[in-house]
């Protein structure tokens, strides 16, 4: 059921599997929010003027109830993030019914080609992995992996080796495996103009404080952009034109992201576009306080975006996602405790909630699922991962024992 708060500002609807960061963004930059996604979890429900869990709904299950949900909000544009760019037939129902302020049905199919993909980037000079759609000529000796054509945040993605079970070609793609460090990179396109990079983080993936399985996305550091070397710097310019020039006319628009591998050499290798905000984005509004919401709807209306403003001082944020390790139910107790589990140590920590994506009382989580985010800000790399590794401890700890160590 939905749960309704006092609303204030203009109308703006937010649709995916999870919308609390675009929601927390929105609302601080002045919409009233209504937000239907998987998980209606209680950060989201703190500041949504309205909130539908939308696992089901009009008897339909997701994503289709997606579309039953937002027909119960009020007439108002609509914005979608993560997961919806595998489902266009979903974009384009509600965008039959409603404006849409983001990256079009036809753009979404055209970024998720892998063939068409290729063809853009190899007239670019971009690096992207070889990619086959049946595993007849893929070689099982680890240096390709398998992943659902229907991808986001790394799941169900598996080196394809001897032990690997065989998987359907109508589901599945096969890409060669790229060695290097994972990357982010951040594009605005607004409907006229060349792309731009605006924001660049290194991503978490697979880590097992985090409790995530193999290549699952876990979480986020962020790279203020003077610190990205020029030649990297200068690839990721020439990607985003790229997108822009090739997807902007089929409807590419607002913030959108690119999954890249740095190889050894410093070359940039486009994995995946995701063609909407990102999960690591909100980490740009926590450095500069820029409101990732009122960019990406400012680039869909035409206007180009400024870069991020960086801080005075040298602060690094990041976000680690934590995932169960068996069945939880989130009791009252537990709630309190996960609460109490992680305060803020600096100025800049104490500006922003430290954890995120809070599941609701009497919420049942199932094993290997995603928990809730933690944060941290610190001078460097390295004391924000030590920050985040202390806070999952924390967190582990009220799992187990109901009660966080202090750190």
């Amino acid at each position: 059921m939905p749960t309704t708060r006092r609303p204030g500002g203009h109308d703006l609807i937010a649709v995916g599997a999870s919308v609390r960061a675009f929601t927390c963004s929105a609302a601080r930059a002045g919409w009233t929010v209504h937000a239907a996604d998987l998980f209606g979890d209680a950060d989201l429900r703190g500041v949504a003027a309205t909130t539908v869990a939308a696992g089901t709904c009009g008897g339909l299950r997701y994503p289709q109830s997606l579309v039953a949900a937002v027909t119960g909000l009020p007439a108002a544009p609509w914005c979608y993030t993560g997961g919806l760019e595998n489902h266009p037939d979903v974009i384009s129902a509600i965008a039959a019914e409603r404006p849409l302020l983001g990256t079009s049905a036809a753009a979404a199919r055209a970024v998720r080609d892998h063939a068409w993909l290729a063809d853009v980037l190899r007239t670019a000079g971009i690096g992207f992995p070889a990619t086959f759609t049946t595993p007849a000529a893929v070689p099982r000796d680890g240096t390709f992996l398998v992943k659902p054509r229907a991808s986001a945040g790394g799941r169900g993605i598996a080196a394809w080796d001897r032990l690997t079970d065989d998987r359907d070609p109508e589901t599945h793609v096969w890409q060669r495996w790229v060695m290097g460090e994972s990357w982010a990179a951040a594009f605005v396109i607004p409907r006229v103009g060349s792309g731009r990079l605006w924001a660049v983080s290194r991503q978490l993936v697979g880590l097992d404080w985090c409790h995530a399985r193999p290549f699952a996305y876990c979480g986020s550091l962020d790279l203020p952009l003077p610190r990205v070397p020029p030649h990297i710097r200068t690839s990721l310019d020439r990607l985003g034109h790229a997108l822009a020039a090739a997807c902007a006319p089929l409807g590419l628009a607002g913030l959108i992201g690119a999954d890249v591998v740095i190889d050894a050499s410093g070359g940039v290798h486009l994995i995946e576009v995701n063609p909407r905000p990102t999960a690591s984005m909100e980490l740009v509004e926590r450095s500069t306080g820029e409101s990732l919401a009122a960019v990406h709807v400012a680039a869909c209306h035409g206007e180009a975006a400024a870069l991020p403003t960086l801080c005075a001082t040298d602060t690094f944020w990041g976000k680690a996602v934590l995932f169960t390790t068996d069945d939880t139910v989130i009791d009252a107790a537990r709630h309190a405790s996960l609460l109490r589990a992680c305060q803020p140590l600096t100025a800049d920590e104490a500006a922003w909630p430290m954890l995120a994506d809070i599941p609701c009382v009497g919420t049942a989580i199932p094993a290997a699922a995603p928990l809730l985010t933690v944060f941290a800000a610190a001078e460097g790399h390295a004391p924000v991962l030590d920050r985040l590794r202390r806070r999952a401890a924390a967190i582990d700890a009220v799992l187990s024992a109901g009660e966080p160590p202090r750190h």
